[in-house]
């Protein structure tokens, strides 16, 4: 049988098994294994073992469980509606300033967590609520939550980056630093929609309230006194201390990005600890089972799709399709757009870490022969997976927003990311006019490892 035709029972097989509703570790896995079974030597499956652990040997995969320690230590505690309350406090005064807010709120929280669904169930618990009392409309309020919670993925310290680093081989420091140029513009898209859309709602609800119809309280206006806003910060600022730190000893060479993550793990857990009083057994419990339970679940996709990976490149699937890529001869800039929008079709299906361990052995090496950066094209490869936490049928982030807030009906949430998606398609396209903005602060700090 031509590598063809297997490739084509391999994806196949895949669809198939993933439409089944099978978890997407052992439908990974399953498949691996069946087409090792019958296309490999029969002496492949007495090394499937030793062929996962050996691929995930990794001292970059070992940060993962301890930024998500980080993340649930951060995201069960009351920080994220500290931080809400911090930044409502000092940005009300300005129009759409809640939903800027939200906005700087979840890219902080985001940067602290490393983790999407966490920022938006953090933030969103806190933010949904006070901008629909306060007359946002509940599809606005849902959007700027999942589409701020998306920024988890893109701002250090991210599992996505870390996961992207090894398949693609890059230096995890330079994706880090990489990410937060482009993590800053989006910040800045979402605020420039919330100031818009603000004038927007307030517009028509005066309107309304002109043509003799009920005051909207998003007409109402509020004031904090200079005591108020400073008494915001104390329980804020060491959250920001904490990822000054942690940036600090990463970047500044004093730790691995391993003993980085243990360090805020152990970090968060202390804060926590001083500062909400989450010490005893019964508190700090959750945290760690979460923090187990998410970690076996991640750990164990990597392991499938690593599989999955090599049964691909074995039975030369990868090395074919990747080759086939290079034959159809596309120029550099139309092979970017069709890679990118295979990672869209893929975002209708499955989350980001499984997108990128199953395509890097394909995208890459021609991405690579056309001249792009890889580190580049990692952040324009997140940006693009955002784009899935927050469109249809999947869109994780979505369904996070109907968990927090199910009294918003699913369309109304849909229709208010849908800017937002918009919004990440002109991020992509500004980076890819000046690739500058993701590439000059690792260049500027880690030139010597490019």
């Amino acid at each position: 049988m031509s590598v063809a035709a297997i490739g084509a029972l391999y994806a196949g097989a895949t669809l198939t098994a993933m439409l089944s509703g099978i978890p997407i570790a052992f439908a990974l896995g399953a498949v691996a294994l069946v087409f090792m079974l019958v296309f490999m030597p029969g002496a492949s499956l007495d090394t499937v073992a030793q062929n996962v652990y050996e691929e995930m040997a990794s001292i970059t995969l070992l940060s993962i469980p301890l930024f998500i320690l980080k993340g649930a230590a951060i995201g069960r505690s009351k920080a994220g509606q500290d931080l809400y309350s911090a930044m409502h406090a000092w940005m009300h005064r300005i129009p759409g300033g809640l939903g800027i807010a939200n906005v700087f709120a979840c890219a902080l929280f985001a940067a602290m967590a490393g983790s999407s669904p966490a920022t938006c169930s953090a933030i969103g618990s806190a933010g949904i609520p006070e901008m629909r009392k306060r007359g946002y409309s509940p599809g606005f309020a849902a959007g700027i939550i999942a589409a701020g919670g998306t920024l988890g993925i893109l701002l250090p310290p991210s599992i996505t980056m870390i996961l992207y680093a090894v398949a693609a081989e890059q230096s995890l420091g330079r994706l880090f630093l990489a990410g937060i140029g482009p993590g800053l513009l989006l910040v800045g898209l979402f605020a420039a929609w919330s100031v818009y859309r603000f004038r927007h709602e307030y517009a028509v609800a005066k309107a309304a309230y002109a043509a003799g119809g009920p005051a909207s309280p998003i007409l109402a206006e509020e004031r904090y006194s200079m005591g108020e806003r400073f008494s915001t910060l104390p329980r804020v600022l060491p959250f920001v201390v904490l990822l000054t730190g942690v940036m600090v000893a990463l970047y500044g060479g004093y730790a691995t990005p391993s003993e980085t993550a243990g360090l805020g793990g152990l970090l968060a857990l202390g804060l926590i600890a001083v500062i909400y009083g989450v010490w005893r057994t019964k508190d700090v419990g959750p945290i760690l089972t979460a923090t187990l339970r998410e970690s076996t679940m991640l750990m164990l996709i990597i392991g499938m799709s690593l599989l999955y990976a090599y049964v691909m490149s074995y039975l030369h699937i990868s090395q074919a399709a990747a080759a086939a890529i290079v034959a159809m001869q596309l120029s550099p800039w139309l092979l970017l757009v069709t890679i990118l929008a295979l990672v869209i079709a893929l975002g209708f299906f499955l989350p980001p870490v499984s997108i990128i361990l199953m395509t890097a052995p394909i995208i890459l090496p021609p991405l690579k022969a056309a001249g792009f950066d890889l580190v580049w094209f990692g952040v324009v490869m997140t940006i693009t997976m955002e784009m899935g936490l927050i469109h249809p049928p999947v869109g994780l982030n979505i369904f996070v927003i109907k968990n927090i807030a199910p009294d918003i009906p699913l369309s109304d949430i849909i229709w208010g990311t849908l800017p937002f998606v918009i919004l990440m398609a002109v991020a992509i396209l500004v980076l890819c006019l000046v690739p500058g903005i993701a590439l000059w602060l690792p260049d500027l700090l880690l030139p010597t490892t490019r």
